[in-house]
C-alpha cells in the first residue's frame, strides 16, 4: 500500500511539474496579481504532534472533502476549450490561405489588414491565457497542499514510536491518508485536462507568433523595395485579362475574411468599444438638447454662423463625432471598419465646414472628398495588376490636374496671397501635393508601382483625414464654448472667473491632439511611421549606467511627462477644491486654503512617486539619491527645510491666509499666496514681495485682518486758542458720526488731548468695518471736519513765533524805518 501511495504521489507531482512547465509563462505574467488561493508558505512536511492528531485529522479531512467538492463542480476547461478552439480556427485559416512566400505579393492594404487580424488574435490569446491562469491556479495550489499534508501524515506513521500509538489513532491516521489520496486522485483528472489544454495553447501561441513574423517580414520587404522597380514600364506592360468569376472570387474572399474579423472584433467587446458606445449614446441626446434650446437664438441670428451650422445639423454633427470616435478609440479595428467610418463621415464633413473656412478653402473640400471616393474604388481592381495600375495613374493625373486648376482659380480670384494660417496651410499643402503627385505619376510610368500607389493614396487620404479633423475640431470647440456659456454653468465660481482661459486651454489641447493625430496618420500612410517608431524606440531604450543607477532616454521622457501631468492635475484639483468644494463648506478661517494647499503638494508628491516608478527607478537606486539629499540638507539646505517646515506650520496654525493685510518688517501689503517655501505679499504700491516662511515665524508679524476687517481711524487736529473745547468736541464728534462708512458701535469719540504750543489739541477716533476703504473714509472725514470748522468760525492756526531783537545794525534799522514809513496808514510794513 505504501508503495502504491508513493507511486501515486510521484505521478501526481509529475503532473504538477508538467503543468507548471506548460503554464509557467502564464503564471509568471500574473505573479503580481493575487492568486485565487494563496499558496502554502512551504511545501515541506511538518511533523504532527501526537496531541494534535485528532484536531489535525479533522482539519485535513475537511480540506480533502472541500477539494473534492470543488472538483465535482464546473471544470474551467469546459469554457476555456471552446475559446481556444475559436482562436485556433482563426489562426489556421490565415495560415492556410496565405503562405509566407505569397504574402510578399499581396497589396500593402491587405497586409495591413492581415497584421491587424494577427494582433487581434494575439490579444485574444493573451486574455485567454490570463483567464486560464486564474482558473487553474487553484488546482495547482490544491495539489501541492494535498501532497504536503499527506506526506506529513505518512511521516508520522513511519516515525519512531508510531507502533505504540493506540489503535484508534492509527486507524484515524490511515483514514486521513486514504482521504487525502482519494482527493489527489480526483484532482489528477482535471489537472490532466488542463495540461492537455496548455499543450494545445502552446501550439496556438507558436502559430500566432509565426504568422505575425511572416506578415511583419512581408511589410518590411515591401517598404524596403519602395525605391526599386517592381513592374515593367507602363508602355511595356501586358494586359492579362482576368475572368469575372476569378475577380469576384478574389474580392469575395478578402471581403469574407474582413467581415469575419469585424464580427470577431465586435464580439470581443473590449473596453474601448464600451467607451465608444457610451460616447455615441451620450452625444446624440446632448446635441439634440442643445439644438432644441438654441433654436430661437439661431432663428434670431444671435449665434455665430459656425455655432448655428453645428446646432442646426445635430445628426450630421453626431455622425461625424461618432466616426471620429471610431478612429480614435478603435484604431486597432479591422480596416474595413475604419474605412466605412471614413466614408460615412463624407457628407457630415461637407455640411459642417464653417462658413469662413468655405470661403478660404474654396472648392478644395469637394475636390479632396471626390478624389478620396474615387481612390477607394481601386479595391475593385485588385484582382488585375494592370487595371489597378491604370486606375492609380488616372487618379494621380486627376488629382494633379485638380490641384493645378484650383491653384489657378485662386490666382484669378485674388486669394492666392491672402493672409491667415488656413490660407498658408492650403498653399503649402497644395504645392507639396503637386510635387508628390508628379513623382507618383512618373513612378507609375517607369514601373515603380509600390511607390506610385503609396504616394497617391497617402496624399489623398491625408488630405481627406485632415479635412475631417478640421470639421470635427470645429464641432468640439463650438460645443465647449456653448457648454461653458450656459446659464447653469455660470453659477460655478470656477466657470465665472476662469472660463476664458479654460476655454482657450481646452481649444489648444483639442487642436494639438488633432495635429498629432493627423501627423501620425500621415506618417503611416507615407510608410514612415513604422521605421520612425523603431528608430525612436531604439533611441529611447539607450541605457546609460552610472554605478548601480541605470538611466535611459525613455525613462527620462516618461518621468518628465508624468511630472508634468502630476503638476497640472495638482493645480486643477487645488483650483476645484478652493473655488468650488471648500468654499461651499462652513469651515473655520483658513482651513479651506490649508486643505487645498496640502492637497496640491500631496498630489505632487504622489505624482513624483508614480513618475519615479513609471521611469523604472528601483528602491535601491532611490536610496542613493535620498542619501545624497540628506547630505545636502545637512550642509546647504537648512534654510530650505526650515522654510518648508515653517510652511507646514503656517498651514496648520493658520495665523495668516490669502487676503489678509499684514506687516512684516518694513513690508506691508495683502497676502496673495501661501506656498510651502515662501509667501507672496502684494504691497499697496503694487509690488509682489516673496517672504520666506521662516521669516514669517521668526519675526514680528502684524495681521490687521486676522479675526475681522475692522480698522480704527485716528485724526489729530489743533484748534486756535480761545476755542470752546465743549463746542469743538461736539462738532468733531457729530462730523465723525455722520461720515459714511463709520461704525456706530463702538461709537466715534472726540477727545481734548492737551495744550499745544500754538493750538488746543483734539483727537477724533472712529472705527470702520471696511478695511479696504479706510483711507477713503478718513479722507472724507477730514474734508467734512474742515468744512464744519470753517462754518463754525473755528480757526486752525498757523504756528506762531515771537521774535525779540536785542540789537540791530544801523543798516538794518534804516531799512526797517524806511519800510515803516512807506506802509499805508501806519500799518505793518510790506513783506
Amino acid at each position: 500500500m505504501r508503495a502504491q501511495a508513493t507511486a501515486r504521489a510521484k505521478s501526481l507531482f509529475g503532473l504538477i511539474a508538467l503543468l507548471a512547465s506548460l503554464l509557467g509563462p502564464v503564471y509568471a505574467q500574473g505573479a503580481a496579481t493575487a492568486p485565487a488561493r494563496p499558496a502554502p508558505a512551504s511545501t515541506q512536511a511538518h511533523a504532527i504532534l501526537v496531541a494534535e492528531i485528532p484536531l489535525r485529522a479533522d482539519t485535513d479531512h475537511r480540506y480533502a472533502e472541500s477539494v473534492m467538492e470543488r472538483i465535482a463542480g464546473t471544470d474551467p476547461t469546459d469554457s476555456l476549450a471552446p475559446r481556444l478552439e475559436s482562436i485556433s480556427r482563426s489562426v489556421d485559416e490565415k495560415l492556410q490561405q496565405f503562405q509566407p512566400a505569397q504574402l510578399r505579393t499581396l497589396p500593402i492594404m491587405r497586409l495591413e489588414s492581415l497584421e491587424r487580424h494577427w494582433m487581434f488574435d494575439a490579444r485574444r490569446f493573451a486574455d485567454w491565457q490570463e483567464d486560464m491562469r486564474q482558473a487553474t491556479a487553484a488546482y495547482a495550489s490544491d495539489a501541492a497542499e494535498l501532497a504536503r499534508r499527506r506526506e506529513a501524515w505518512q511521516a508520522l506513521k513511519i516515525a519512531p514510536g508510531a507502533a505504540d500509538l493506540p489503535p484508534a489513532l492509527t486507524g484515524r491516521i490511515d483514514s486521513v491518508i486514504a482521504q487525502l489520496t482519494r482527493a489527489e486522485q480526483a484532482l489528477s483528472v482535471p489537472l490532466g485536462r488542463q495540461i492537455e489544454l496548455g499543450q494545445r495553447a502552446n501550439s496556438v501561441e507558436e502559430r500566432i507568433q509565426a504568422g505575425q513574423r511572416a506578415v511583419a517580414g512581408a511589410i518590411s520587404y515591401i517598404d524596403a523595395r519602395l525605391l526599386e522597380l517592381d513592374a515593367p514600364p507602363l508602355w511595356a506592360a501586358t494586359f492579362t485579362p482576368t475572368a469575372r468569376s476569378d475577380a469576384m472570387a478574389y474580392l469575395r474572399t478578402g471581403l469574407d475574411m474582413e467581415l469575419r474579423f469585424a464580427r470577431q472584433y465586435a464580439a470581443a467587446d473590449t473596453g474601448n468599444q464600451l467607451a465608444l458606445h457610451v460616447l455615441q449614446v451620450v452625444l446624440l441626446p446632448l446635441l439634440l438638447w442643445l439644438a432644441w434650446h438654441s433654436r430661437h437664438a439661431i432663428r434670431a441670428g444671435e449665434m455665430s454662423a459656425t455655432a448655428a451650422r453645428v446646432l442646426g445639423r445635430p445628426l450630421s454633427a453626431w455622425l461625424l463625432l461618432a466616426m471620429m470616435g471610431v478612429q480614435l478609440l478603435e484604431s486597432d479595428a479591422p480596416l474595413i471598419v475604419l474605412q466605412i467610418a471614413l466614408l460615412l463621415a463624407v457628407v457630415p464633413v461637407l455640411r459642417l465646414l464653417p462658413p469662413t473656412a468655405r470661403d478660404q478653402l474654396d472648392l478644395w473640400p469637394y475636390a479632396i472628398t471626390g478624389l478620396y471616393l474615387a481612390e477607394r474604388l481601386g479595391i475593385f481592381f485588385l484582382a488585375s495588376e494592370t487595371l489597378y495600375r491604370l486606375h492609380n495613374l488616372v487618379i494621380t493625373l486627376l488629382a494633379l490636374a485638380t490641384a493645378l486648376w484650383l491653384h489657378a482659380r485662386a490666382k484669378r480670384r485674388g486669394t492666392l496671397q491672402a493672409s491667415g494660417r488656413l490660407h498658408q496651410a492650403v498653399r503649402i499643402g497644395a504645392w507639396a501635393a503637386v510635387a508628390l503627385l508628379t513623382v507618383a505619376g512618373f513612378a507609375n510610368l517607369v514601373g515603380n508601382l509600390s511607390m506610385a500607389e503609396m504616394l497617391t493614396s497617402a496624399v489623398i487620404s491625408s488630405g481627406y483625414f485632415g479635412l475631417m479633423l478640421y470639421a470635427g475640431v470645429t464641432i468640439i470647440v463650438t460645443l465647449l464654448q456653448l457648454m461653458l456659456a450656459r446659464p447653469g454653468v455660470s453659477r460655478f465660481r470656477i466657470a465665472r472667473e476662469h472660463a476664458p482661459p479654460l476655454v482657450q486651454l481646452l481649444i489648444r489641447l483639442v487642436m494639438a491632439s488633432a495635429v498629432v493625430g493627423w501627423t501620425l496618420y500621415t506618417m503611416d500612410r507615407f510608410r514612415i511611421l513604422r521605421g520612425s517608431y523603431a528608430f525612436t524606440t531604439k533611441v529611447l531604450s539607450y541605457t546609460l549606467a552610472l554605478g548601480d543607477i541605470t538611466l535611459s532616454l525613455g525613462n527620462i521622457l516618461v518621468f518628465a511627462i508624468s511630472v508634468l501631468i502630476a503638476f497640472w492635475a495638482a493645480r486643477a484639483i487645488r483650483l476645484v477644491l478652493h473655488d468650488e468644494v471648500l468654499a461651499r463648506m462652513p469651515l473655520p478661517r483658513g482651513v479651506g486654503n490649508s486643505i487645498a494647499s496640502l492637497t496640491y503638494y500631496s498630489v505632487l508628491l504622489l505624482g513624483l512617486a508614480v513618475a519615479l516608478s513609471a521611469a523604472g527607478v528601483r528602491t535601491s537606486q532611490l536610496a542613493l539619491v535620498l542619501g545624497a539629499l540628506g547630505v545636502g540638507i545637512g550642509f546647504g539646505l537648512q534654510n530650505v527645510v526650515n522654510n518648508f517646515v515653517s510652511g507646514l506650520i503656517l498651514m496648520f496654525e493658520r495665523p495668516i491666509q490669502p487676503g489678509d493685510v499684514v506687516e512684516i518688517g518694513e513690508t506691508s501689503g495683502q497676502v496673495r499666496e501661501i506656498g510651502m517655501r515662501a509667501t507672496r505679499i502684494r504691497t499697496f504700491e503694487g509690488a509682489d514681495v516673496v517672504v520666506p516662511n521662516g521669516t514669517l515665524l521668526s519675526e514680528k508679524l502684524t495681521n490687521w485682518t486676522m479675526l475681522d476687517r475692522n480698522r480704527r481711524i485716528e485724526i489729530n487736529v489743533g484748534l486756535a486758542y480761545g476755542t470752546d473745547p465743549a463746542q469743538a468736541i461736539e462738532l468733531l464728534g457729530s462730523v465723525a458720526r455722520g461720515t459714511l462708512g463709520v461704525s456706530t458701535q463702538p461709537a466715534p469719540i472726540a477727545l481734548f488731548m492737551g495744550f499745544g504750543a500754538s493750538t488746543l489739541d483734539f483727537s477724533i477716533r472712529a472705527w470702520t468695518p471696511d478695511f479696504d476703504q479706510w483711507m477713503s473714509i478718513r479722507s472724507d472725514m477730514l474734508s467734512r471736519m474742515y468744512e464744519a470748522l470753517t462754518q463754525a468760525g473755528i480757526q486752525i492756526p498757523y504756528p506762531q513765533t515771537d521774535l525779540h531783537l536785542r540789537s540791530i545794525s544801523p543798516e538794518a534799522g534804516a531799512v526797517l524805518a524806511q519800510a515803516h514809513r512807506s506802509a499805508p496808514d501806519g500799518g505793518p510794513p510790506p513783506t
